[in-house]
């Protein structure tokens, strides 16, 4: 096997030694050994944080054909492309003629005899890839002493395989197959100190007039004229690189929105930007030269420098982005569950105490708050999701800018997250729901577009008086199908087409929310007024230590499996038939239902995989609690809590 700094800053010189072994040995299957080894290596000690990070690492400090990994969500599929898998050059001075191998490259060596009939024509599959939407500081910055380290690595061995970039190359290995446009039926088929996002740069990014997505200045070579390209970040003000990920096999089991870690080889040749300016030129000088609108062109072939190429060795699936938790299911990790299950109880009180000084001394919210932030769905029955635990934190102050604080907080101790201000401006111009643009035949990314289990924090104590446009009813009708259904209707134009996710909502308001929510929990301050602002500049001190304890156990708990016994289900049932004789007027099965969700929850907040009676009665009376307080603001405040 190839020393790791081998295998890492030239794997294509490994694809290619099998290769070359194929020829001796027709039947030797390079290709399924080429992904084995690759697959094998990555399994090797400290072989992951070897591999530097397009999350982490500026493009420019990377070498070309270098294998890299990138942390990503796939924003978009574009149509499949046939490539020459296999292809036969001849020497011009000697015309000997070679075998050479086309896989992982966008680009051939030159010499190609198009005639030989050793070509061999295969099929990969491009997906427009982009940085996870709302990503936190936080889960960036625990992997910079990775950074450094493979800085270090390879600009001390970025001159070892210099001679390899000396052969003169043409564009390009691959074609995308002509076909007319589709019609629309066939569409169906961070610490505490850390960095932290102020929601007061959401405001501005999605208060500006005309709501522009994030956008990047192309090349400083390229035409004044040229407009800039639109990334299509899902999130105003994200940065990082977008990726096309080139995918050769199983690319069925890969749809849109999957979170992925991806292991490829990196193309960025200069000949890809150069390709792409001559079909532009072609297509718009003879249009009917190309089926393709020199905004697709533009659109599918960007700069390399500016969209990198990724051709995939290895992809696979996240159930999360904390960089916290060993990858994989806590299944594989036994021995890590087992260590941090021991420590729950603790965690859990701990937590909860700093959370009910963030709630004004709310230690009923703050209750609410944890398990809202530890559900998740975790099956779907019919159209219902199950396990969505939509929190409305309503009598939210208006003034010390609460509810940004609250934001803040929660931004630090969740892997991804986004903040969505309610005013009527936002409401009325912003992209929630995706919309395909079939003049570039892309889909075009809106804020709703997010990775599972990214908490959305919307703050409808922004709102004001006015009236709603039709982009704000459609947005708002958004937000309600989210909340109730957990899914988004991507817009298709002539049909729409439904997209499950899986999206914590928490919603902030003075009164009771305008959006559903399965549970309601009216804020109640122990600070007087005058000491508010004290309150909330003198958080309890919390080491980094800590803070990452906190961290894992809300991603520990939100993995955990949950079961209940048949004799729990028949002691539920009875308790609830009791319950409906007791109050037949207010007990109802949606009540039932939200008492086995907060079971549920409140079982998992402390470690524990299966319902029992302790958890059913602690569930109980936080319910009970929780509706007393809706019925002592409504006696106060009238039908509004």
């Amino acid at each position: 096997m190839p020393c790791s700094q081998e295998w890492i800053n030239n794997p294509l010189g490994v694809v290619e030694a099998m290769f070359g072994e194929n020829q001796n040995n027709p039947d030797s299957k390079w290709e399924e050994k080429a992904v084995g080894f690759f697959k094998e290596a990555l399994k090797e000690k400290d072989a992951q944080t070897t591999i530097p990070s397009l999350n982490d690492v500026p493009l420019h400090y990377l070498k070309p054909n270098c294998l890299v990994k990138f942390r990503c969500l796939i924003q978009d599929m574009f149509d499949p492309e046939f490539y020459m898998g296999v292809y036969e050059t001849a020497d011009p001075s000697t015309k000997n003629k070679v075998l050479k191998c086309g896989k992982y490259r966008d680009v051939a060596e030159s010499g190609i005899d198009f005639n030989s009939e050793k070509t061999v024509t295969a099929e990969r599959q491009t997906f427009y890839c982009v940085p996870i939407p709302g990503e936190n500081h936080w889960v960036k910055d625990i992997s910079f002493h990775y950074l450094i380290r493979s800085l270090l690595l390879f600009l001390t061995l970025s001159h070892c395989y210099a001679a390899s970039n000396q052969a003169r190359v043409m564009p390009s290995t691959s074609y995308t197959p002509i076909r007319q446009k589709r019609s629309y039926e066939e569409d169906d088929g961070d610490a505490m100190d850390t960095q932290q996002t102020d929601p007061q740069a959401h405001n501005e990014h999605y208060g500006n007039g005309d709501c522009k997505r994030q956008e990047t200045e192309a090349p400083s070579h390229q035409p004044p004229t040229t407009t800039p390209l639109d990334l299509n970040f899902p999130l105003p003000g994200e940065k990082g690189p977008s990726c096309l990920v080139k995918v050769y096999e199983d690319w069925d089991k890969f749809k849109v929105n999957d979170m992925l870690e991806v292991y490829g080889v990196l193309s960025v040749s200069p000949a890809l930007s150069a390709l792409a300016d001559e079909k532009e030129s072609c297509a718009l000088l003879d249009p009917s030269d190309s089926m393709e609108t020199a905004e697709e062109q533009r659109v599918h072939c960007p700069p390399a420098s500016l969209v990198p190429r990724l051709h995939v060795l290895q992809a696979r699936p996240l159930c999360h982005n904390n960089p916290l938790l060993p990858p994989g299911t806590l299944e594989d990790n036994s021995a890590f569950s087992s260590s941090v299950l021991g420590e729950f109880p603790s965690v859990r009180a701990e937590l909860l105490s700093y959370f009910s000084h963030v709630l004004l001394g709310d230690a009923l919210a703050a209750e609410f708050l944890i398990l809202h932030l530890i559900s998740t769905v975790y099956t779907r029955r019919d159209v219902l999701p199950l396990g969505k635990f939509t929190l409305n934190l309503s009598g939210c102050p208006t003034g010390f800018s609460y509810s940004d604080r609250l934001y803040q907080l929660i931004q630090q101790l969740v892997p991804s997250s986004h903040y969505l201000p309610m005013s009527l401006q936002n409401m009325n111009q912003i992209r929630l729901v995706p919309k395909k643009d079939y003049t570039a035949n892309r889909l075009l990314s809106g804020a709703l577009q997010l990775s599972n289990n990214t908490s959305l924090f919307l703050d409808e104590t922004r709102l004001e008086q006015g009236q709603l446009d039709t982009t704000g009813v459609r947005n708002v009708t958004a937000l309600g199908n989210l909340i109730s259904w957990q899914k988004v209707d991507y817009d298709f134009n002539y049909h729409q087409m439904e997209f499950p996710c899986n999206i914590n909502v928490l919603i902030s308001s003075e009164g009771r929310s305008l959006l559903p929510s399965d549970c309601q929990v009216p804020l109640q301050s122990q600070i007087a007024p005058s000491q508010m602002e004290e309150h909330l500049s003198s958080l309890p001190q919390t080491s980094s230590a800590q803070i990452n304890r906190f961290r894992t156990y809300l991603s520990v708990a939100r993995l955990l499996d949950y079961n209940i016994s048949d004799q729990m289900t028949k002691a539920v049932e009875d308790d609830f038939v009791d319950m409906r004789k007791d109050d037949p007027q207010n007990v109802t099965a949606e009540d039932l239902h939200r008492l086995l969700v907060v079971a549920r929850l409140l079982s998992l907040s402390a470690g524990e995989t299966a319902l029992s009676r302790d958890s059913w009665f602690k569930a109980k009376h936080l319910e009970t609690l929780r509706r007393s307080r809706m019925e002592q603001h409504r006696s106060v405040n009238g039908n509004e809590p």
